[in-house]
C-alpha cells in the first residue's frame, strides 16, 4: 500500500510538473509574440528594458488626418542619427495617404516598407525577443498601430575604431591593414581580397545574454564540406551566457583542451586569413574582437609569417629555418646548460669548463635553481612590461633586465654564463610569428629544466620523445596536428621547412582541401630571348 501510494503520488507530481512546464512554455510563447495593441507593445518594451535611460521612443502620426500612429524605438548612441532623420522624414513626407487607405491591396506594414523605408536592411518580424535584440544591436524599430508585427531598420552608428596596422603581427613588407572590433569592417576587408561568388559568409548568434554575432567564412568548392559542417555543429553546441572575445569560441570548440600547444590559429591580419581561406580552411569572425580564428590548423603554420610570401623563396626559407632553430633554442637552451653542468661536465672542452667553473666559484645555488631564478625573474619583467603603460613599460623592461642582471652577477647570485643563456633564450622566444606558440614554449621549458636537473641529457631526450608523442596525438578538426610531417605527405613539403617559389606551389594541402586540390597550372617562368641592339 505504501509503495502504491508512493507511485501514485510520484505520478501525480510528475504530471503536475509536466503541466506546469507546459504552462510556462505556453506563457513564454505568448510572451515572445508582439501584441495587437500599439500602446501595449511600447509598454512591454519599456518594462523589458527596465525603462532604460538610453531607450528613445518617438511617436509620429501619418496617414489621412494623422490617423495612424507609429512608434520609433532605438537605443541612443547605437544608431546613425543622420540615417534616422532620413527615415523619419520619409515616414512623414513620402508616405502618401492613398497607400494607407488601400488596405484591401496592401497592409500598412508593406506600404511603409515599399514607400517610406529607403535606408538600411529591413526586417519584418513578430517575435518580441527578436525585436529587443535588434533594438539593442543598432536597429530602429517601427511599431505600427493595430498591427501585431514590427519593422526593424538596420542603421548602426556606434563608435568604432578605424583600420590600423596590427600590433601583434607587424611586417616589413606587406599590407598594413588589420581587423577591427566591428564585424562588418572585418568581412569587408576579406571581401576586398576575395572577390568571388563562392566566398560565403554565414551568421550565427551565440550567447544567451550578449547575443554575439559570429560569422563563418569559407570558399564554397574549396573548403571541405565535412569541416564546414563540423564548425556549425560545434558552434551550435555552445550554450553560454556571453561571448566577449574570439578566445571564448576558440576554447569551446577546440579538439583538445589539455595541451600547451595552440590547435586553432588566430590572427589580426586579413591577408593571412585570406590566404588560409584559399587553401580550403574555414574562418570564424566574432563581433567585438579584432582576432579571427582559422580551422583546421597545423603546427607548421605557427612558424609561417605572411611576409614569407611577399619575399623571394630563398629569403623566406632562410627566415623560416631561423625560426625553427630559435624554437629549439627557446625550448632546450637552459635545459642543456643545466644538464651539462650538473651531470655531464666531461662534454665541455677543458678551457670552457675551467672558465665556467671560475664564474660559478662563489655561486651558492646549483645550476637548476640558478636557471629557475633567472627565468622567473625574466617572466616577471615581461609581464610587468606588458601591463604597465607603453612608454614606461619598455624603459622598465630594458633597465630592469640590465640592472638586475648586472647586480645579480656582482652580488654572486648568478653567473655570467647563466645570464647569457637566459638572454639568448628570451630573444629566441620572440622570433615566433604566433605569440601563442611562444607562450607554449615558455611553459614546456620549465618541464624540460626539471627533467634535465634530475636525469641530465637522458631526461631531455625523454622529454622530447614525450613531446613528439603528444604532438602526434593532437587533432585540429579531425586533421592530424603534425601534418604533413606525420603523416608524411611528400607533395605538401613545398611549404613546411622550406618555401618553394610560388610557381611550384600548384596544389593545396591534401588533408585540408579535398574538393579542389589544384591551385594553379604549373607555369615555370622562362627567360626572354636575348635582344641585341642593332
Amino acid at each position: 500500500m505504501v509503495g502504491r501510494f508512493f507511485h501514485r503520488k510520484s505520478n501525480n507530481s510528475s504530471q503536475e510538473t509536466f503541466k506546469d512546464e507546459q504552462a510556462i512554455q505556453n506563457q513564454q510563447q505568448e510572451k515572445e509574440m508582439l501584441l495587437p495593441s500599439f500602446e501595449d507593445n511600447i509598454s512591454k518594451v519599456k518594462k523589458t528594458l527596465g525603462n532604460s535611460a538610453d531607450l528613445i521612443i518617438r511617436v509620429i502620426h501619418i496617414g489621412p488626418e494623422n490617423s495612424v500612429n507609429i512608434g520609433v524605438l532605438y537605443t541612443d548612441g547605437m544608431v546613425n542619427t543622420t540615417a534616422l532623420q532620413d527615415l523619419l522624414d520619409s515616414l512623414i513626407n513620402k508616405l502618401k495617404p492613398n497607400d494607407i487607405n488601400s488596405l484591401d491591396k496592401t497592409s500598412i506594414v508593406t506600404a511603409i516598407q515599399k514607400n517610406a523605408v529607403t535606408v538600411g536592411e529591413v526586417e519584418e518580424l513578430k517575435d518580441f525577443d527578436k525585436l529587443i535584440t535588434n533594438i539593442l544591436s543598432g536597429h530602429a524599430a517601427l511599431l505600427i498601430q493595430d498591427e501585431p508585427q514590427a519593422i526593424t531598420v538596420s542603421i548602426p552608428g556606434h563608435e568604432k575604431r578605424g583600420v590600423e596596422e596590427p600590433q601583434s603581427a607587424t611586417l616589413i613588407k606587406g599590407p598594413r591593414d588589420g581587423f577591427t572590433e566591428t564585424l562588418g569592417t572585418n568581412t569587408s576587408l576579406l571581401r576586398r581580397r576575395i572577390r568571388s561568388s563562392n566566398f560565403w559568409l554565414e551568421s550565427k548568434e551565440i550567447g544567451e545574454i550578449t547575443k554575439t554575432r559570429v560569422m563563418i567564412a569559407y570558399i564554397k568548392g574549396i573548403a571541405n564540406e565535412d569541416v564546414v559542417r563540423e564548425v556549425h555543429e560545434r558552434l551550435d553546441k555552445i550554450n553560454i551566457d556571453a561571448i566577449l572575445e574570439t578566445s571564448y569560441v576558440e576554447e569551446l570548440i577546440q579538439d583538445e583542451g589539455y595541451t600547451p600547444f595552440p590547435t586553432i590559429f588566430s590572427t589580426e591580419r586579413p591577408d593571412a586569413v585570406a590566404g588560409k581561406l584559399l587553401e580550403g580552411r574555414v574562418a570564424i569572425l566574432v563581433d567585438g574582437s579584432p582576432f579571427v580564428i582559422v580551422v583546421p590548423s597545423l603546427m607548421v603554420e605557427f612558424f609561417q609569417a605572411s611576409e614569407d610570401y611577399y619575399q623571394r623563396a630563398d629569403v623566406a626559407t632562410l627566415l623560416r629555418l631561423l625560426r625553427f632553430f630559435c624554437f629549439f633554442i627557446a625550448l632546450l637552451a637552459p635545459s642543456i646548460y643545466i644538464a651539462v653542468l650538473t651531470h655531464h661536465q666531461e662534454m665541455l672542452p677543458t678551457t670552457l669548463l675551467i672558465s665556467i667553473a671560475a664564474q660559478r666559484e662563489g655561486i651558492p645555488f646549483p645550476a637548476f635553481f640558478e636557471a629557475l631564478l633567472m627565468e622567473i625573474t625574466f617572466e616577471i619583467l615581461r609581464e610587468a612590461g606588458v601591463r604597465m603603460p607603453r612608454a614606461v613599460g619598455q624603459a622598465m623592461s630594458i633597465v630592469g633586465a640590465l640592472v638586475l642582471g648586472q647586480s645579480a652577477v656582482q652580488a654572486g647570485i648568478v653567473s655570467n654564463a647563466m645570464v647569457i643563456v637566459v638572454s639568448i633564450t628570451a630573444i629566441a622566444n620572440f622570433c615566433f610569428p604566433a605569440i601563442n606558440l611562444a607562450t607554449s614554449v615558455r611553459i614546456i621549458r620549465f618541464g624540460m629544466m626539471c627533467l634535465a636537473a634530475v636525469f641530465g641529457i637522458f631526461g631531455i631526450m625523454f622529454g622530447i620523445i614525450l613531446l613528439c608523442i603528444h604532438l602526434c596525438t593532437l587533432r585540429s578538426f579531425g586533421v592530424p596536428y603534425t601534418t604533413p610531417a606525420a603523416p608524411f605527405i611528400l607533395q605538401d613539403q613545398k611549404d613546411v621547412i622550406i618555401r618553394l617559389p610560388l610557381w611550384s606551389m600548384f596544389s593545396r594541402p591534401r588533408l585540408i582541401s579535398q574538393n579542389n586540390n589544384i591551385r594553379e597550372q604549373v607555369n615555370h617562368p622562362s627567360k626572354p630571348e636575348s635582344r641585341t641592339r642593332k
